[in-house]
């Protein structure tokens, strides 16, 4: 009897030592991942509760161990800076490789092929991964990928669906992220017409309680403009005078600002415009032209309407009529 005693022992043992290290590799793993998927890792890498029998499960296919473990590096690469965009990308592609079929590694690699500003292939990407998994999109980073890509791509239509999709999902986010989600919402609702300015007007009312310095100046100067738009002159007006100090140009030029206005980049001549008109005439009634110019080349395109050209019209009409550069309601 002792020495059965002995041998489970030695038994247990053995068994530790070799299911310990797959036990902390999976915990990295949710914890690396936790950027990427709301559950914290794919379903395919699921692993519950971490028990001997689904870690030994995960030890007898050292390809799905690979293939997990690999796309816990891209996710946690993507969750870091823009240089490490082309590590996730690889790490993304082997991924692919090692266990063919799955989503993951699709939007993984859209998610990097976006960030390194390669937004055709990355749409491409996308699509491919939601193909294999119809909920492959369902998570927060991954859809906020979907929505920016959709409106690089001038898909301002389908984006302002992802957008709408997006914002009740982002509570877990923070609050930079939020913000964002919500400023970009609000452009590419502009950017639509007419049937998106509410949308436009709520998603940045909401990223306002969010946003910080240079977001912010984005955020209160495209609201302005939608509230313009939607006919609330005197509350645009206001919102301006309450948060708007000088020339927006410089703090539009800054990095933070270019990222969110990338999505709907023919806006930025409307914001600058619109805020331009009580101090600089001249620079006004430049930037409307432009933003009118924009909107023609985004409509001969294909990519959207020029569902503003009334509204530019008449800031320019109202900018060559009298020496204040404002419109008279």
């Amino acid at each position: 009897m002792r020495a059965v005693s002995y041998g489970l022992s030695v038994i247990a043992r053995l068994v530790g030592i070799v299911l310990a290290p797959l036990a902390v590799a999976q915990v990295a793993f949710a914890q690396a991942a936790g950027g990427g998927w709301s559950s914290g890792r794919p379903p395919e890498c699921a692993f519950e509760g971490g028990s001997a029998a689904n870690v030994w499960e995960r030890a007898k296919s050292p390809d799905l161990r690979r293939y997990c473990d690999l796309v816990a590096s891209a996710a946690s690469k993507l969750a870091g800076t823009a240089a490490m965009a082309q590590a996730a990308l690889a790490a993304a592609l082997e991924a692919d490789g090692v266990l063919p079929g799955q989503a993951a590694p699709l939007v993984l690699e859209g998610r990097a092929l976006a960030a390194l500003g390669k937004v055709d292939a990355a749409l491409a990407a996308l699509q491919s991964g939601r193909s294999r998994d119809s909920a492959a999109l369902d998570d927060p980073l991954a859809l906020h990928a979907w929505g920016r890509v959709l409106a690089r791509t001038g898909h301002f239509s389908e984006a302002l669906g992802a957008y709408r999709a997006l914002l009740p999902r982002t509570a877990a986010l923070s609050s930079s992220e939020r913000a964002a989600c919500a400023i970009e919402a609000g452009l590419v609702a502009m950017t639509v017409g007419p049937e998106g300015i509410d949308d436009a007007v709520a998603a940045l009312r909401e990223a306002l309680r969010e946003a910080q310095d240079d977001a912010a100046t984005v955020a209160v100067s495209a609201l302005a403009v939608a509230l313009d738009r939607r006919g609330d002159v005197s509350e645009a007006r206001a919102l301006l005078s309450d948060h708007v100090r000088g020339d927006p140009r410089a703090t539009f030029e800054g990095a933070r600002a270019r990222d969110l206005l990338v999505v709907a980049p023919n806006e930025e001549n409307a914001l600058v415009a619109f805020v331009l008109e009580g101090a600089d005439a001249a620079g006004a009634r430049d930037a409307w032209t432009r933003y009118l110019a924009g909107a023609g080349a985004v409509a001969v395109a294909g990519a959207g309407t020029k569902s503003w050209d009334a509204h530019a019209r008449a800031h320019l009409a109202a900018l060559g009529a009298g020496p204040a550069g404002r419109r008279s309601r």
